[in-house]
């Protein structure tokens, strides 16, 4: 392994990285150190309170890092139902300022060993651990995180191994894939393996445009530090790029590294514009600096669905890229009927990658295209049991349609009724009460990790009897054997469900498809933006719909009864669909992000495409996914209600380039 030796300019950078952006380090002891708590202003809690009002305002002020109100409010709940969380909120806000002791943090993950929130608190643990550098302790607790789902983490303890002199230089490249979600962990361990010699400059280069691509500027001038400094520094180019592009590239790798991030800045306003301007430049770059400049241009393109986004991506060769602008590349690609690049492109991202099924799906299709039968019929067998879009989408490449397997046996009332004395459940059951939906599925999810088929089966229907429909669904969508599709695509509120469509002439498959991705299921569902109810209505859109439908008495607060609910959801879907020529693949992602959106999308297009391919280029991440969640959800509800097979392909339908007509719909 390579090292640089302590006086190099690197180490220099290195240490004023260390002092910029790290925690102070604990002791060698591992004792925690101490931060003067901010003030925190909260509503403050009456001295009659009832406990759950209680417990809601301690959960807020451990939220808020308050600790001294937390330790007092917590005193107030001595015998409360949720005695652990009480604890935890208590002790939380004193393991992220550092004043909690070793031996307070380890006496709770005793007292309440086995309960879901002793890995909550240990992730939080582990989390102070790796800021202060306390590997010792760290090293001891990892492997006890049980969910091991926070990236941050995952870094902290890659670069704890980095430390000790293993090579982990492979696993970070596949872990450093999200600036969003780096935190100081991921930088850290930038820095660590930049140091040792395990990163080259052009891999912290890579994480830096990465970074700029994600507009994530703390990320990218903390990787900054450990590379040479240019004429200007990353955060001037991120916040001003054009004085950047207006000076040229200047001389020297590190000023052509920043210009090529600057060329992606300016195309997420203007590629045409950064187009111009790499142009100009290139012929002061090298062949690989102007091909890393042409996929940043590209990249923005892509995001805009522009008409020069494929050009873009040939001029970009065979340049370095992120895992979104791999995937992106494949989706221009998808667009324009490349199959040979859609198959070059997915062969050489990273085998997680890779492995997903929509690129399993796509590489199959671009294998068969290229006249690779067999090859391409593998990839479908691999991934056509898998009840989802794109495993439907392979069953009909293989010649079949989509049916609803044979149901198992149910579960009796004894296996059942096990369930009603699972203190995980009844927690979670308590959490719903509260509508404290985190908490409730963190809780209800814990209890399901080593469970058979049978015993899922069984906890689904417990929730079904319980009425929280959002559990009996991700429950049973987890057994890999016996498949009871009544739970996972219930049909609740059919009379209400068809007193709302049939005067429409809707499909009830198509509604409670959307409705399984909307809500869940949850009547009293409320999304962070504020849509409410079964079919999440924004309140603007409610009271235009319900003008609309002449609702001449409507109020706000009725849009959570079912009846008004689905009423009001389903006219304005129906809005929707005759406003998109009756597609329901572009009413679909009309009624996720807005109608006008879809109209813009399509007349990008330079031909018709099949509806799966419009669903995979949509540039929204959440409509995206959402359109193919409702779609695979419509085919096997009619499939159900139908008894009969069905096609997916054949309900997308094919969308076309048509004007960009705008609409009066919210």
């Amino acid at each position: 392994m390579s090292m640089r030796p302590k006086n190099h300019p690197f180490n220099q950078r290195l240490r004023a990285l260390a002092a910029s952006v790290a925690l102070p380090l604990a002791l060698a002891t591992g004792a925690m150190l101490t931060a003067a708590p901010a003030a925190h202003a909260q509503k403050r809690v009456a001295p009659d309170a009832a406990p759950d009002d209680i417990f809601l305002a301690l959960r807020q002020a451990a939220a808020s890092d308050n600790a001294a109100l937390a330790q007092d409010l917590a005193s107030r709940l001595s015998g409360y139902e949720l005695a652990s969380y009480v604890d935890y909120y208590r002790l939380k806000p004193r393991v992220r300022d550092y004043s909690a002791s070793e031996q307070e943090i380890r006496d709770f993950l005793a007292r309440w060993d086995g309960q879901a929130i002793v890995d909550r608190l240990r992730n939080d643990w582990l989390l102070a651990l790796g800021k202060t550098g306390n590997w010792a302790v760290f090293d001891e607790q990892y492997p006890k995180f049980v969910l091991n789902d926070d990236t941050q983490v995952k870094c902290f303890a890659l670069n704890s191994r980095a430390l000790k002199g293993a090579n982990v230089a492979e696993e970070a490249r596949a872990l450093l894939s999200n600036p969003k979600d780096y935190g100081q962990g991921c930088s850290d361990l930038i820095a660590t393996l930049a140091q040792n010699g395990q990163f080259s400059d052009a891999d912290v280069w890579f994480q830096i445009r990465q970074a700029a691509e994600n507009g994530n500027a703390t990320v990218a001038r903390r990787a900054a530090v450990l590379v040479d400094s240019g004429d200007v520094s990353v955060t001037q180019v991120m916040d001003r790029p054009a004085l950047m592009l207006a000076k040229g590239p200047g001389r020297g790798p590190v000023n052509h590294q920043l210009y090529i991030i600057a060329l992606g800045r300016i195309a997420k306003n203007n590629p045409s514009q950064a187009a111009t301007y790499l142009n100009d430049a290139g012929r002061n770059m090298s062949s690989q600096e102007v091909a890393l400049g042409w996929a940043q241009i590209a990249l923005a393109a892509s995001y805009k669905l522009a008409p020069e986004a494929s050009d873009y991506w040939r001029k970009a060769k065979d340049a370095p890229l992120t895992q979104d602008a791999m995937q992106w590349k494949v989706r221009m690609a998808l667009r324009d009927g490349d199959w040979k690049t859609v198959r070059k492109t997915i062969e050489a991202m990273p085998a997680p990658l890779r492995s997903d099924t929509a690129w399993v799906y796509w590489l199959g299709r671009a294998l068969k295209a290229e006249g690779q039968n067999e090859a391409a019929r593998r990839l479908f067998e691999s991934i056509a049991p898998n009840f989802s879009f794109y495993g439907q989408l392979a069953l009909e490449e293989l010649g079949q349609q989509i049916t609803i397997p044979p149901g198992p046996t149910p579960p009796g009332a004894g296996e059942v009724a096990l369930y009603s004395q699972n203190a995980g459940f009844k927690r979670s059951l308590k959490f719903y009460q509260l509508n404290l939906r985190f908490e409730a599925i963190r809780e209800w999810n814990w209890e399901l990790r080593n469970m058979t088929d049978r015993q899922l089966l069984a906890a689904a229907e417990y929730a079904r009897q319980n009425d929280v429909l959002d559990r009996m669904v991700n429950t049973s969508d987890r057994t890999k054997t016996e498949f009871d599709f009544t739970q996972r695509f219930p049909a609740p509120h059919l009379p209400e469900m068809n007193a709302a469509t049939r005067p429409l002439g809707m499909e009830n498959a198509w509604v409670y498809g959307l409705i399984r991705q909307e809500s869940r299921f949850i009547k009293s569902a409320r999304s962070h933006v504020g849509a409410s109810g079964l079919m999440q209505l924004m309140p603007a859109t409610a009271k235009f719909v319900a003008k609309k439908i002449g609702m001449t008495e409507f109020t706000a607060d009725q849009v959570n009864d079912i009846n008004t609910n689905l009423l009001l959801g389903t006219s304005y879907l129906d809005m929707v669909l005759n406003n998109l020529e009756g597609s329901e693949t572009l009413a679909t992602a009309g009624y996720n992000a807005g109608p006008g959106r879809p109209r813009t999308w399509r007349a990008t297009l330079p031909r018709p495409v099949e509806g799966a391919i419009f669903a995979e280029i949509i540039p929204f991440n959440e409509t995206r996914g959402y359109v193919k969640n409702v779609m695979s959800n419509a085919t096997y509800y009619a499939a159900m209600f139908e008894n009969r097979p069905q096609s997916l392909k054949q309900r997308m339908g094919t969308v076309a380039p048509n004007a960009n007509v705008a609409t009066d719909l919210p």
